[in-house]
């Protein structure tokens, strides 16, 4: 008699354990995340337009969204489409990545050429991921400065004018 008592216990137990553990399965099938509201694209990608124009450079900005969707698109005056193009692209090896441009370019130098006929992603300095708390909220990919370290250079300054908005988003 006592063993089919432990054996129902046994199994009400087993039970009673799956179904507890039926809701953290289901748990992750919707997941909280972070996403860049279009205020703040809008101010990195001025921040970057402002200083690059402050030393002497038309650029064009891309800021896109966790996904490599743009968000923001901007262009100086005498800017070419192409050079929106290279933007887009270096957002893009970021959000591949989830490091900037010119670290993908540089880790990743034995597949570079393979990497570049990724249809939007552009291995070249200029591209640097967008963090809150350290995750990917988004990336800006920045061109038509003379060299790819004064394009990221203005990337970083255009992360640094939000910088604080990043720092103290819930």
């Amino acid at each position: 008699m006592m063993n089919t008592v432990l054996k129902k216990c046994g199994s009400l137990f087993f039970i009673v354990l799956c179904l507890s553990a039926v809701p953290a399965v289901f748990a992750t099938d919707v997941l909280p995340s972070r996403l860049m509201g279009l205020d703040l694209a809008r101010d990195i990608a001025q921040g970057a337009i402002n200083h690059c124009r402050k030393d002497g450079y038309q650029v064009s900005v891309v800021v896109t969204d966790r996904s490599g969707d743009p968000l923001v698109v901007m262009r100086d005056v005498f800017v070419s489409k192409y050079m929106t193009q290279l933007a887009h692209g270096k957002a893009n090896a970021v959000v591949l990545s989830n490091s900037s441009s010119a670290e993908l370019r540089v880790n990743m130098a034995r597949i570079r050429d393979e990497l570049n006929l990724l249809e939007g992603v552009l291995l070249m300095e200029g591209g640097l991921p967008i963090r809150v708390e350290g995750s990917l909220i988004g990336a800006v990919g920045v061109s038509g400065a003379p060299g790819g370290d004064l394009d990221e250079a203005c990337a970083q300054k255009g992360i640094d004018a939000v910088q604080e908005r990043l720092d103290f988003a819930d």
